[in-house]
């Protein structure tokens, strides 16, 4: 079987290059080439003979561009990448005026099931592999032709749930030989994988955490998020201060705002305290106004109650912003390019 080579770090990469006769040196060269997205035909650095052996005895497959949406208002390009089974994963390139971020999946579908995603309708099929993960950066970097300078783990999936590879593909994308992106640049969301966080406090990646709360008490959270019936918010709150404590790192918390399940004043008033006696630290909350989607029957509030539930929030001292919706004119949410495609290829 071949090797991936992708999902390689340099020192791996040693070994492999001088098991078909190369040298050592080589090992940063092909790094370097992969980080790029480029074709081996492309390695031009590389000798013939090196290159055809990566033919036969590599597996070194970069995800393809199946749709490309463009946003005409801010620029936003949201990609559909089909992957070498078949199956298709979404990444979303964004532009702010500090630079670029690339919002990536980490799973083909997702076994969450959060009642208000795209992404978990149909389930989990499988973890991505390091490589595939990676290889959607080098991709939106190479189309766009500009350096990716943030990344959120944030598309289709949930990283914690994929973790070796989400770990693994965190070191290779911080490398400086590769796409050298700095891991205080790179934002991990998790629904909350307790375990999962005490294990990434420990691996010595300064990422931020981005823990997706969504509800400020457990009966709701539990019905919205099923995940909450294995780890509750105590002990997911529990687990972000150790976080914290450890790494150095701020925790920021997502709250999707759902019409009449958790706007209320009231629910702004005990996120708040939650958030205070939970982190005993300072902590900010990303309120984001549903996407909706039809499948789900849920439904986003006004912009106004958005505005009042955030004041809330500032007033019972959690600083709390709404997120700016980037691309939507193209419906730039993971999730619902690869739920077309499904739909299309049952019917």
């Amino acid at each position: 079987m071949a090797t991936d080579i992708m999902s390689m770090t340099v020192d791996e990469l040693k070994g492999f290059v001088k098991s078909i006769g190369e040298p050592e040196y080589r090992a940063a060269q092909l790094f370097t080439w992969m980080s790029r997205g480029a074709a081996i035909d492309e390695m031009t650095n590389l000798s013939k003979k090196f290159r055809d052996a990566l033919k036969t005895e590599a597996d070194y497959r970069l995800p393809s561009i199946e749709r490309k949406l463009v946003s005409q208002i801010d620029g936003t390009v949201k990609y559909l990448f089909s992957l070498e089974d078949g199956e298709c994963v979404e990444s979303v390139f964004m532009k702010y005026e500090h630079g670029t971020s690339l919002c990536v999946s980490s799973q083909a579908g997702c076994a969450m099931g959060c009642k208000f995603c795209a992404s978990t309708l149909n389930g989990r099929v499988r973890n991505l592999t390091a490589s595939e993960i990676l290889g959607q950066a080098a991709l939106a970097s190479r189309d766009t032709g500009e350096r990716v300078d943030g990344i959120v783990m944030m598309g289709i999936g949930e990283p914690l749930d994929n973790y070796d590879n989400t770990v693994r593909f965190l070191r290779l994308v911080s490398d400086e030989r590769g796409l050298g992106i700095g891991l205080r640049h790179i934002s991990l969301s998790t629904c909350g994988v307790v375990p999962r966080i005490y294990d990434l406090a420990k691996e010595g990646l300064p990422v931020t955490l981005s823990v997706s709360l969504h509800a400020s008490d457990d009966e709701t959270r539990s019905a919205l998020m099923p995940i909450n019936r294995k780890y509750n918010i105590a002990e997911l709150m529990k687990a972000c201060r150790t976080y914290f404590e450890t790494t150095g790192r701020r925790v920021s918390f997502e709250y999707t705002l759902i019409s009449g399940k958790n706007d209320a004043k009231e629910d702004a008033v005990r996120l708040a305290k939650v958030i205070r006696s939970g982190m005993r630290a300072t902590a900010h909350v990303n309120l984001i106004m549903l996407n909706e989607v039809a499948e789900t029957g849920l439904s986003a509030p006004g912009r106004q109650r958005a505005k009042e539930f955030a004041e809330e929030l500032n007033r019972n001292g959690v600083g709390a912003t709404i997120r700016r919706r980037l691309g939507s004119d193209i419906n730039a949410s993971c999730g619902q390019l690869r739920l077309q495609k499904l739909a299309a290829e049952q019917a």
